[in-house]
């Protein structure tokens, strides 16, 4: 008898070419804030912005469009930047002492940072007693060929740039103390090296300040001490302009003006000293910068300096000028500022236009030049998390009309703001001009919804709309609280959007639905608030209709133990042109909602909760539809997500009773003895000899119908299609379940000129109960054809080809473990893709996106994109349920990360890599939206000279990647990879990052002071060992001061 084997067929190379025209994986942007910013720099010549970040990465900015970032290749705070003015060089110091030179190069015509090299002083500088060679301050010579070190231990050293060597002169500040007075000694040291100033003038004079006080002009040239000034404990100096004087701030909360003169070396008394907001101890001034300007009068800038007892929890910066004094109030901690101003010697005055202020959670920008200095809108770098955001949603090829109304409404918002132009303008942007234009809106944590411009490399804010003042809330007296304030001294000003608090958590925005066609809005909330609001481009004072939908339809047995609903306000209310408000829907009990769509055309807006879902007729203003979806057993909903006492007791009962029933049900397939189990036995013997026939699948446990929260509605959706009969297509509703099941509601939807005169009527149609009751994450009709339906007025407006009414529609169902594809009326099953049996993983994001080929403009597929629990991202040909390529995208432990993933229509994605930042990815071979841009510099060096390592430097958040289909694992590449497989199994290093083996070993130990006495060396140890390299070097450390 003759023996059939079945194999899988090879890959096809014309697929395999269609699917590289059609996919491909690249992480291309980050937009938003950087997370835990550390530095700043700015380069005057090529005006370009640097901040670096506790991460260890370094992100360049320009002009809008212009950013590229460079990474660390270990993982330490940045503390330091600085540019080599106009060369496209700077120079980074981390926490760990050591210092990187950076150069901006060229990559197929864009720009690039690379790291060329590092430089580390000689010494223990791990451990801190004999950290006096750990770094304080950096200052890079206007001649960029030198590059000046201040150390903890006192001594000042010297690198040549770019090459990073150090040279043999040396100061240290014993010979410093050879020329200070005998009262001022006293036996002590001057302390670390807290600033370095370089003549305005003279270049090769240089201002040394220490922190006990003692302040040194040294001339590098000569190498002698000019002028010694003897002052209070120091924070920062900085030079006037003329060079005949210099400021420098102090911890006391003052500052003091020096005049420098070749007649007096020894100066002990300032020309002035200040403290603005004494006489009260006062925090210390941490950097101050001094401005000459037209008007003839300084301007001054200094972060901090506010009286400890009133106002020492205060972030803020002071701008004097003349009379008159504002004190800048930011809500988050000023890392570093400066101004934007002229550098060149053609300039006889500073005459600032523009001061940049880096915040620990945003960056602001004021307009120096204009009255009242208000503050300048920021093009990119806009703090995401002002408010904590709790949802996303992305609109693709938006409307030019909706587009228009929405910016106008933004503008109207801004009237605080300057027009003036974006003072970081370097650079140029290479991206060729949006096609077309991408929304992404942020649901908040305050209740405000942020609309931003998400079709470029810079994410821009556009509008911002707030529905907490329909409600009433405790807070809002705080106004005339701030309002009572700002008469009083000093003189506060809020600057900034970052606002980490929220007045209720009950207005948390949940879910977010917008008709870019029509132009309303959902937004749903924590308290079971759902909001429909109309976009008007005028201001209106009106009232809002209020309707109340009962989800549990009085049910017996339960009782609600969360939060209460939040209060609307009595009477008409008073909203500014943009979205407005017009009908409140509260579910009842008030539990976060869950799920939302709308339907525009039909007037319906559907919404799920914990306990059941609701449908309503917003024309009509009235309920048309409440279903309860709660099992008698699921107390745990009626707790809500505020609420504190969650029952132990249950939950540990359920988890046992899972284990026993999962023992029991193990024990019953053990015991089976038929005469049909030898027949099974045969059976499961072939199948493991044709292994290679049905691939390996994973057994599933059925779920189990009381588990806790199954009521709770996932999601939602709005179909024209055939659900009574093969012959009759009309509105229908489906929702689905935490519990698997399925609900399907044939609508009867009147014509649109009867909408006043009949209601909307809604009948149970199918309802569908999967086999392992896994949880419904979404569900989407396709037409006769296998594509999407088309969305609300695309069809009557002739924006979109008219679905396939001819041939049988079928509804794409994906739950947490598998897709099911149904054909309808019927429900029968036509095919499906078991996801958690064959890979292990579970579904948490799903999307039906349209593929474009490369090759052709023509050609497209449809897709569903899926991303799992695992953080990697699988995608499927429609309706066939084919797997095209596989790409890992997010670390599994990246819950957070997961969870906010949103995927454009067009095979982009986003998700949040850190409160305040996104990370845009594309699945897409020809939608890419990338930076592509250069920095044009001018260097006395070439790049070769340089550097002979070229490597790009990964993004910061180091997840940089691209790849392309044939890099992925692909189910016709199944064959191919089982050696690979099978010889990285046994292999004893396993670096799968879904390894659970750890191999790391801890070999520390403990340490003792006995252990590492030997090493330990004290100050004047260590300077000696300094000399003594230079001396062997064959260098005399000659050092003459006078």
């Amino acid at each position: 008898m003759m023996k059939f084997r079945f194999r899988r067929q090879g890959n096809d190379p014309q697929r395999e070419k269609i699917k590289q025209d059609l996919f491909a994986f690249n992480k291309t942007v980050e937009h938003g804030f950087p997370s835990q910013p550390s530095a700043l720099a700015y380069d005057p010549k090529l005006q370009v912005m640097a901040i670096g970040t506790k991460s260890g990465a370094i992100k360049v900015y320009g002009a809008p469009g212009v950013e590229f970032t460079g990474l660390h290749k270990d993982t330490a705070t940045v503390t330091q930047i600085h540019f080599l003015q106009g060369q496209g060089w700077m120079v980074s110091l981390l926490d760990d002492n050591t210092m990187h030179l950076w150069e901006t190069g060229q990559k197929e015509r864009c720009s690039d940072l690379r790291e060329v090299r590092s430089f580390s002083l000689p010494g223990r500088s791990g451990i801190e007693s004999t950290s006096v060679t750990r770094v304080t301050v950096l200052l890079v010579k206007s001649s960029s060929d030198l590059l000046t070190l201040g150390t903890e231990g006192g001594g000042v050293h010297f690198l040549e740039l770019p090459s990073l060597r150090l040279v043999d002169k040396s100061l240290f500040h014993d010979e410093i103390m050879q020329s200070v007075p005998e009262d001022y000694r006293c036996g002590k040291s001057l302390g670390p090296v807290e600033a370095l100033q370089e003549h305005p003038l003279h270049a090769h004079k240089i201002l040394i300040g220490y922190s006990r006080g003692l302040v040194v002009l040294w001339d590098f040239k000569s190498r002698h001490v000019d002028n010694l000034f003897l002052g209070k404990q120091l924070e920062s100096l900085v030079w006037v302009r003329s060079g005949s004087s210099f400021v420098s701030s102090h911890s006391d909360g003052g500052y003091m003006v020096w005049s420098v003169s070749s007649s007096t070396p020894c100066i002990q008394e300032p020309v002035t000293s200040t403290i603005p907001y004494g006489p009260f101890p006062c925090k210390a001034v941490t950097k101050i910068l001094w401005r000459t300007t037209q008007s003839g009068a300084a301007l001054v800038l200094f972060s901090g300096g506010m009286p400890r007892a009133s106002y020492g929890d205060r972030h803020c910066l002071t701008i004097l000028q003349d009379s008159v004094h504002v004190t800048l109030d930011f809500t988050s901690r000023v890392i570093d500022f400066f101004t934007v101003h002229h550098v060149d010697r053609d300039h006889e005055l500073d005459d600032p236009s523009a001061l940049v202020v880096l915040l620990e959670e945003e960056l602001v920008v004021i307009d120096l030049q204009a009255a009242g200095w208000p503050t300048i809108p920021a093009p990119y770098l806009a703090p995401l998390h002002s408010s904590a955001i709790t949802c996303s949603y992305h609109i693709s090829n938006v409307p030019t009309r909706l587009w228009e109304r929405v910016v106008s409404a933004g503008l109207q918002q801004c009237s605080a703001q300057t027009c003036t132009n974006w003072p970081i303008c370097g650079g140029k942007n290479l991206a060729p001009a949006v096609k077309q234009r991408e929304l992404l809106l942020t649901g908040h944590e305050d209740g405000t919804v942020r609309f931003w411009d998400a079709s470029g490399v810079a994410l821009q804010p556009l509008y911002k709309l707030s529905t907490a003042s329909i409600f009433q809330i405790d807070c809002e007296h705080n106004d005339s609280f701030t309002q009572a304030a700002e008469e009083e001294w000093p003189p506060f000003r809020k600057v900034g959007c970052f606002d980490p608090y929220s007045d209720d958590p009950r207005l948390g925005v949940q879910k977010i639905c917008l008709c870019k066609y029509s132009g309303k809005l959902v937004v749903a909330g924590t308290a079971g608030q759902v909001i429909l609001m109309y976009l008007s481009d005028e201001k209106s004072d009106h009232m809002i209709d209020l309707a109340t939908v009962d989800l549990l339809q009085d049910r017996e047995g339960f009782t609600w133990k969360g939060h209460d609903r939040l209060p609307p306000k009595s009477g008409s209310v008073l909203f500014a042109p943009g979205f407005q408000p017009v009908v409140l829907v509260q579910c009842m009990p008030p539990a976060a909602v869950t799920s939302v769509t709308l339907h525009a055309e039909w007037n319906l807006v559907a919404f799920g909760t914990s306990h059941g879902f609701g449908l309503f007729d917003y024309h009509r203003r009235s309920p048309v539809l409440a279903r309860c979806t709660l099992h008698p057993n699921d107390s745990l909903a009626m707790e809500g997500p505020l609420s504190r006492v969650k029952s132990l007791k249950k939950s540990l009962r359920q988890s046992f009773r899972r284990i026993r029933k999962s023992r029991v049900s193990g024990k019953k397939r053990g015991v089976v003895s038929s005469p049909s189990s030898k027949v099974q036995e045969a059976n499961a013997q072939l199948a493991e000899q044709d292994s290679e026939v049905t691939p390996v699948q994973r057994r599933i446990e059925p779920r189990s119908a009381d588990d806790s929260l199954s009521g709770v509605v996932r999601c939602l959706c709005f179909a024209d299609t055939f659900l009574r009969d093969g012959t009759h297509h009309g509105p229908t509703m489906w929702a689905g379940t935490n519990s698997g099941c399925v609900y399907a509601y044939a609508l009867d939807v009147p014509l649109q000129e009867k909408f006043s005169e009949q209601s909307v009527e809604a009948l149970l149609g199918k309802e569908i109960q999967l086999m392992h009751r896994a949880p419904v994450v979404s569900i989407a009709v396709l037409d006769g054809r296998g594509n999407p339906l088309p969305e609300p007025y695309e069809v009557s407006r002739d924006l979109a080809k008219a679905p396939d009414m001819q041939s049988s529609h079928s509804v794409l169902i994906a739950s947490e473990e598998q897709f099911k594809v149904f054909m309808l009326p019927k429900v029968s099953a036509k095919t499906k893709f078991k996801l958690t049996a064959h890979e292990g993983c579970r579904v948490r994001k799903v999307a039906l996106v349209s593929f474009s080929s490369v090759a052709s403009e023509d050609y497209s597929e449809n897709g569903l994109v899926c991303l799992t629990n695992l953080g990697d991202i699988h995608v499927f040909s429609v309706p066939a349920l084919r797997p095209q390529v596989r790409y890992d995208c997010i670390r599994k432990e990246d819950i957070s990360g997961i969870a906010s993933c949103v995927f454009t229509k067009t095979g982009q994605g986003f998700y949040l890599i850190s409160p305040s930042e996104f990370e845009r990815f594309s699945l897409s071979a020809r939608v890419i939206t990338e930076p592509q841009c250069q920095v044009y510099v001018e260097r006395p060096y070439e790049s070769s000279e340089v550097s002979s390592c070229t490597s790009v430097s990964p993004q910061a958040n180091g997840t940089h990647k691209s790849q392309s289909p044939g890099q992925s694992r692909s189910a016709g590449d199944a064959e191919a990879v089982i050696d690979e497989l099978q010889s990285a199994l046994s292999s004893p290093c396993l670096d799968s990052p879904n390894s659970s083996a750890d191999i790391t070993l801890d070999t520390t130990g403990e340490l003792t002071v006995e252990d590492v006495k030997d090493f330990l060396v004290s100050v004047d140890e260590a300077e000696n060992n300094l000399r003594n390299m230079t001396e062997e070097d064959g260098r005399p450390p000659g050092i003459l001061i006078n």
